[in-house]
Protein backbone atom coordinates (compact mmCIF):
# COMPACT_ATOMS: atom_id res chain seq x y z
CA UNK A 1 0.00 0.00 0.00
CA UNK A 2 2.99 2.40 0.78
CA UNK A 3 4.30 1.35 -2.67
CA UNK A 4 1.04 2.31 -4.36
CA UNK A 5 0.70 5.76 -2.42
CA UNK A 6 4.08 6.60 -3.21
CA UNK A 7 3.66 5.69 -7.15
CA UNK A 8 0.47 7.68 -7.10
CA UNK A 9 2.32 10.74 -5.81
CA UNK A 10 4.82 10.28 -8.38
CA UNK A 11 2.44 10.20 -11.00
CA UNK A 12 0.50 13.26 -9.26
CA UNK A 13 3.92 15.14 -10.29
CA UNK A 14 3.87 14.16 -13.43
CA UNK A 15 0.40 14.95 -14.02
CA UNK A 16 0.34 18.66 -11.87
CA UNK A 17 -1.20 21.44 -13.88
CA UNK A 18 1.17 24.98 -13.74
CA UNK A 19 -2.47 26.10 -12.41
CA UNK A 20 -2.77 24.18 -9.01
CA UNK A 21 -1.19 25.34 -6.27
CA UNK A 22 -0.73 22.76 -3.59
CA UNK A 23 2.10 21.22 -1.59
CA UNK A 24 2.73 17.59 -0.44
CA UNK A 25 3.34 15.77 2.69
CA UNK A 26 5.65 13.14 3.43
CA UNK A 27 3.73 9.49 3.13
CA UNK A 28 3.02 8.14 6.14
CA UNK A 29 4.11 4.98 6.16
CA UNK A 30 2.86 2.70 8.69
CA UNK A 31 -0.89 3.22 9.72
CA UNK A 32 -3.68 0.79 10.83
CA UNK A 33 -3.46 -2.47 9.76
CA UNK A 34 -4.46 -4.67 12.43
CA UNK A 35 -6.79 -6.45 9.73
CA UNK A 36 -3.39 -8.28 8.71
CA UNK A 37 -2.30 -9.78 11.62
CA UNK A 38 -1.77 -12.98 11.14
CA UNK A 39 0.65 -11.67 7.91
CA UNK A 40 4.11 -11.85 8.74
CA UNK A 41 6.13 -8.29 9.09
CA UNK A 42 2.97 -6.61 9.05
CA UNK A 43 2.92 -3.31 11.04
CA UNK A 44 0.38 -1.71 12.57
CA UNK A 45 -0.22 1.16 15.24
CA UNK A 46 -3.88 1.66 17.23
CA UNK A 47 -5.99 4.47 16.25
CA UNK A 48 -4.78 5.78 19.92
CA UNK A 49 -1.52 6.49 18.74
CA UNK A 50 -2.72 7.31 14.72
CA UNK A 51 -5.31 9.72 16.02
CA UNK A 52 -3.08 12.44 17.83
CA UNK A 53 -0.35 11.91 15.49
CA UNK A 54 -2.09 12.91 12.26
CA UNK A 55 -4.53 15.21 13.84
CA UNK A 56 -0.50 16.83 15.60
CA UNK A 57 0.45 16.91 11.81
CA UNK A 58 -2.75 18.79 10.39
CA UNK A 59 -2.14 21.50 13.69
CA UNK A 60 0.91 22.03 12.19
CA UNK A 61 -0.08 22.58 8.42
CA UNK A 62 -2.86 24.99 9.79
CA UNK A 63 0.00 26.91 12.13
CA UNK A 64 1.52 27.68 9.08
CA UNK A 65 -1.77 29.43 7.97
CA UNK A 66 -3.09 26.52 5.44
CA UNK A 67 -6.90 26.51 6.02
CA UNK A 68 -7.61 23.24 3.23
CA UNK A 69 -6.17 19.47 3.58
CA UNK A 70 -6.92 16.65 1.52
CA UNK A 71 -5.49 13.29 3.53
CA UNK A 72 -5.56 10.75 0.71
CA UNK A 73 -5.24 6.97 1.57
CA UNK A 74 -4.25 3.99 -0.28
CA UNK A 75 -4.85 1.77 2.32
CA UNK A 76 -8.16 0.66 3.76
CA UNK A 77 -8.11 0.03 7.46
CA UNK A 78 -6.82 3.91 7.73
CA UNK A 79 -10.44 4.96 6.71
CA UNK A 80 -12.28 5.30 10.08
CA UNK A 81 -8.82 6.87 11.95
CA UNK A 82 -8.98 9.71 8.69
CA UNK A 83 -12.76 10.71 9.22
CA UNK A 84 -11.82 11.08 12.89
CA UNK A 85 -8.95 13.07 12.47
CA UNK A 86 -10.38 15.18 9.54
CA UNK A 87 -13.39 16.12 12.00
CA UNK A 88 -11.26 17.31 14.56
CA UNK A 89 -9.11 19.86 12.37
CA UNK A 90 -12.35 20.81 11.13
CA UNK A 91 -13.51 21.51 14.98
CA UNK A 92 -10.28 22.70 16.45
CA UNK A 93 -8.96 25.11 13.35
CA UNK A 94 -11.77 26.06 10.95
CA UNK A 95 -10.30 24.07 8.46
CA UNK A 96 -11.03 22.65 5.28
CA UNK A 97 -10.26 18.66 5.34
CA UNK A 98 -11.34 16.34 2.85
CA UNK A 99 -11.03 12.23 2.98
CA UNK A 100 -9.80 10.28 0.18
CA UNK A 101 -8.50 7.21 -1.23
CA UNK A 102 -6.76 6.61 -4.09
CA UNK A 103 -9.70 3.75 -5.12
CA UNK A 104 -12.17 6.01 -5.32
CA UNK A 105 -11.84 7.40 -8.49
CA UNK A 106 -12.69 4.27 -10.37
CA UNK A 107 -10.60 2.39 -13.32
CA UNK A 108 -10.68 3.21 -16.86
CA UNK A 109 -14.32 2.66 -18.59
CA UNK A 110 -14.96 -1.42 -19.08
CA UNK A 111 -10.88 -2.34 -17.25
CA UNK A 112 -12.29 -4.19 -14.27
CA UNK A 113 -15.36 -5.68 -13.79
CA UNK A 114 -18.18 -4.68 -11.50
CA UNK A 115 -17.79 -8.32 -9.70
CA UNK A 116 -13.65 -7.43 -9.47
CA UNK A 117 -14.22 -4.21 -8.12
CA UNK A 118 -17.34 -5.21 -5.56
CA UNK A 119 -14.74 -7.81 -4.13
CA UNK A 120 -11.41 -7.48 -4.96
CA UNK A 121 -10.21 -5.25 -2.61
CA UNK A 122 -6.60 -6.74 -1.39
CA UNK A 123 -4.34 -7.92 -3.54
CA UNK A 124 -6.45 -8.78 -6.56
CA UNK A 125 -6.41 -7.92 -10.06
CA UNK A 126 -6.06 -4.02 -9.53
CA UNK A 127 -3.74 -4.03 -6.93
CA UNK A 128 -1.58 -6.02 -8.99
CA UNK A 129 -1.56 -4.37 -12.02
CA UNK A 130 -0.45 -1.11 -9.71
CA UNK A 131 2.25 -3.31 -8.06
CA UNK A 132 3.23 -4.43 -11.37
CA UNK A 133 3.50 -0.53 -12.88
CA UNK A 134 5.01 0.68 -10.01
CA UNK A 135 7.52 -2.21 -8.19
CA UNK A 136 7.54 -5.20 -10.51
CA UNK A 137 10.38 -6.92 -8.65
CA UNK A 138 8.47 -7.23 -5.51
CA UNK A 139 5.71 -9.34 -7.75
CA UNK A 140 5.47 -12.61 -7.63
CA UNK A 141 2.84 -13.52 -10.70
CA UNK A 142 4.10 -17.18 -10.64
CA UNK A 143 1.54 -17.38 -6.95
CA UNK A 144 -0.93 -15.61 -8.53
CA UNK A 145 -4.56 -17.02 -8.55
CA UNK A 146 -8.22 -15.72 -8.07
CA UNK A 147 -8.62 -15.63 -3.91
CA UNK A 148 -12.24 -15.96 -3.88
CA UNK A 149 -13.75 -13.61 -1.37
CA UNK A 150 -15.59 -15.11 1.57
CA UNK A 151 -17.89 -11.86 1.63
CA UNK A 152 -19.35 -13.40 -1.54
CA UNK A 153 -21.03 -16.27 0.22
CA UNK A 154 -22.36 -14.07 2.40
CA UNK A 155 -24.20 -11.97 0.14
CA UNK A 156 -25.52 -15.19 -1.17
CA UNK A 157 -26.54 -16.03 2.37
CA UNK A 158 -27.22 -13.06 3.77
CA UNK A 159 -29.98 -10.10 3.63
CA UNK A 160 -27.83 -7.38 5.25
CA UNK A 161 -24.49 -8.72 6.48
CA UNK A 162 -21.57 -7.93 4.35
CA UNK A 163 -18.04 -6.54 5.79
CA UNK A 164 -18.43 -3.54 4.03
CA UNK A 165 -21.30 -0.85 4.52
CA UNK A 166 -23.88 -0.12 5.13
CA UNK A 167 -23.96 -2.84 7.27
CA UNK A 168 -20.23 -3.96 7.94
CA UNK A 169 -19.47 -7.31 10.00
CA UNK A 170 -15.85 -6.48 11.43
CA UNK A 171 -13.32 -8.55 9.36
CA UNK A 172 -9.70 -9.23 9.08
CA UNK A 173 -8.19 -10.45 5.88
CA UNK A 174 -7.74 -14.04 6.86
CA UNK A 175 -12.00 -14.16 7.38
CA UNK A 176 -11.96 -13.51 3.96
CA UNK A 177 -10.01 -15.16 2.26
CA UNK A 178 -7.06 -18.24 4.41
CA UNK A 179 -4.43 -16.39 2.12
CA UNK A 180 -5.44 -13.36 3.59
CA UNK A 181 -6.09 -11.89 -0.31
CA UNK A 182 -8.68 -11.26 -2.14
CA UNK A 183 -9.20 -10.81 -5.67
CA UNK A 184 -7.99 -12.19 -9.41
CA UNK A 185 -4.62 -11.46 -8.78
CA UNK A 186 -4.08 -13.73 -12.01
CA UNK A 187 -5.18 -11.06 -14.14
CA UNK A 188 -3.04 -8.43 -13.17
CA UNK A 189 -0.91 -6.68 -15.89
CA UNK A 190 1.25 -3.40 -15.73
CA UNK A 191 -0.46 -2.11 -18.92
CA UNK A 192 -3.24 -2.49 -16.25
CA UNK A 193 -1.65 -0.53 -13.86
CA UNK A 194 -0.19 2.69 -15.56
CA UNK A 195 -4.07 2.78 -17.36
CA UNK A 196 -5.27 3.14 -13.50
CA UNK A 197 -3.03 5.11 -12.08
CA UNK A 198 -3.53 7.80 -15.15
CA UNK A 199 -7.06 7.42 -14.10
CA UNK A 200 -7.34 7.94 -10.87
CA UNK A 201 -4.87 10.68 -10.31
CA UNK A 202 -6.51 12.68 -12.97
CA UNK A 203 -9.79 12.39 -10.53
CA UNK A 204 -7.19 13.41 -7.89
CA UNK A 205 -6.32 16.90 -9.54
CA UNK A 206 -10.14 17.09 -10.39
CA UNK A 207 -10.74 16.68 -6.25
CA UNK A 208 -7.44 19.41 -5.42
CA UNK A 209 -9.71 21.95 -8.13
CA UNK A 210 -12.65 21.52 -6.33
CA UNK A 211 -11.24 22.08 -3.19
CA UNK A 212 -9.19 24.91 -3.92
CA UNK A 213 -12.16 26.91 -5.31
CA UNK A 214 -14.60 26.04 -1.98
CA UNK A 215 -15.20 29.07 -0.10
CA UNK A 216 -13.55 29.25 3.34
CA UNK A 217 -16.38 31.60 3.73
CA UNK A 218 -18.73 28.13 4.03
CA UNK A 219 -17.70 27.34 7.65
CA UNK A 220 -19.97 28.21 10.01
CA UNK A 221 -18.28 30.34 12.49
CA UNK A 222 -19.64 31.02 15.74
CA UNK A 223 -20.05 34.63 16.47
Amino acid sequence: DVAIANGMLAELKNQRPDDLDFLVLPTQEIGKANEHVYGPGSLSFGPEILIPAWTAIGSKVAEAGIRKLVIVNSHGGNVDVMSIVGRELRVRHQMVVVTTQWGRFGNPEGMISEHESRYGIHGGEVETSLMLHFRPELVRMDKAQNFISKAEEMRASSKYLTPLPPHSLAWIAHDLNPHGVVGDASKGTAEKGAAICRHQVAGFIELLRDVAAYPLSNLYTPS
